[in-house]
């Protein structure tokens, strides 16, 4: 089964105007499932002529890396390449036919692994490609409705409340639990434990220890089981490595690992001059909650749902749609988060157009307007001092299990998160 995507039309247009188009992404997201449904889409035409081939295999594979020139004579554009990052060296002959043909959309490009694939692209494609993000499956996508990014303004809310549908908690917490991988929504069902089983093995075996030569697997699975348990919590490095039985720069360069592979995010603090005391620790977030419950041992979604992290998941979650509603219309999600030294925070602050958005996520039905008590942290922001770069404060959102959207103040919403 196909779920359409929200991001292709961010694809297409991408593709009209740059000669490569390079999707990125953790494994088993559809990136290669989007660009061949897009290809075939196109018919007759020169985009639906275009080959595929792919680098998993080894044959092909060796190809590319022995002899750049001939395997781009035998895979001609238009042609998409799946996991590019598996041959660096296609790249500067890729650079070569773009320059000499100037056509846009002739490549497309995916790629598993992003820490070493970046920086061969920036070197080598600089100007030439639209790089375009990817994470696994939306609410939206799920239920085929529409999206745009994620803002707690009036509009917004108008114009979700009128295609999103309720949902209980014991749906949500199914979703959280299953994740957001579409091999674990095609019919009949797979077997949610052995899926994760088989993802993390390919994902330990071809991403981290074929590209980032992590010498000690099992020693790397505690770690990303660790780092499972911290989800929506700041990142400590001493702590982590202490919990992992690792060195603190070694828990550092791991960490970098699961970002880039796009296991994990990393939501930097908000700082101003204007905000005293702000830590400079970022937020840690898990971006496929399913993944998160399998390396935890939380075996079904009642068990999670009545579990000590059942805030930590939700929160996460939230995060993470948010975050695609934003990816998915192709643009860079603004999200920076707030705490200070004495322990007040703001789980998440959009920056947009000027203004600074405050979002609380709360596990509740009812949370109550006390949940916005540290929203008040932002009031210099909007003092006599201020100049005319600072971000005013815009409407803010309590994100949480309520059954409708409502007004808390004149300022902030009860936002239900079957809205987002």
């Amino acid at each position: 089964m196909y779920y359409s995507r929200i991001i292709e039309q961010t694809v297409l247009e991408t593709a009209r105007t740059f000669p490569v188009v390079l999707v990125t992404g953790p494994r088993q997201v559809g990136k290669t499932t989007l660009l061949r449904h897009l290809a075939e889409e196109a018919g007759e035409s020169a985009e639906g002529a275009r080959r595929y081939v792919t680098l998993d295999d080894p044959d092909l594979r060796e190809l590319a890396r022995r002899d750049p020139g001939l395997f781009l004579q035998r895979f001609a554009p238009p042609v998409l390449i799946d996991e590019i990052q598996y041959a660096p060296e296609l790249l500067p002959y890729i650079k070569m036919r773009v320059d000499e043909a100037r056509r846009p959309g002739g490549f497309w490009l995916t790629g598993s692994q992003a820490f070493h694939l970046m920086r061969a692209v920036s070197e080598s494609l600089a100007g030439r490609v639209g790089i375009i993000p990817m994470l696994g499956l939306s609410a939206s996508e799920l239920a085929g409705r529409p999206s745009e990014p994620f803002l707690p303004e009036d509009g917004w809310l108008d114009r979700r409340a009128r295609v999103a549908e309720p949902m209980d908690v014991r749906e949500l917490f199914t979703r959280i639990h299953r994740g957001a991988m579409p091999a674990l929504y095609v019919d009949p069902l797979p077997d949610w434990n052995r899926f994760y089983s088989s993802y993390t093995a390919t994902y330990l075996e071809r991403d981290i220890r074929a590209l980032a030569q992590v010498a000690d697997e099992m020693a790397f699975f505690n770690f990303l089981s660790v780092v499972a348990a911290r989800t929506a919590r700041p990142v400590v490095y001493e702590e982590l490595a202490r919990e992992a039985g690792i060195s603190a720069p070694t828990a550092k360069k791991w960490l970098s690992l699961l970002r880039t592979s796009g296991i994990v995010a990393l939501v930097q603090p908000y700082s101003s001059n204007l905000l005293k005391r702000v830590t400079k620790m970022p937020l840690l977030h898990m971006l496929d909650t399913g993944l998160a419950a399998w390396l935890l041992r939380w075996e079904t979604p009642e068990a999670l749902e009545r579990g000590a992290m059942s805030g930590q998941f939700f929160e996460s979650y939230v995060f993470a749609e948010i975050c695609k509603s934003w990816l998915n219309a192709g643009r860079e999600p603004p999200l920076f988060y707030y705490r200070d030294k004495d322990q007040r925070e703001i789980d998440l602050l959009l920056l947009h157009n000027g203004r600074l958005m405050p979002v609380e996520i709360k596990k509740a039905a009812t949370p109550g307007r006390r949940a916005l008590k540290h929203f008040s942290v932002l009031a210099p922001l909007e003092g006599q001092d201020a100049g005319a770069a600072t971000p005013k404060i815009g409407p803010g959102a309590l994100v949480c299990m309520a059954e409708r959207s409502l007004p808390l103040d004149a300022r902030n919403s009860v936002v239900p998160v079957w809205m987002i």
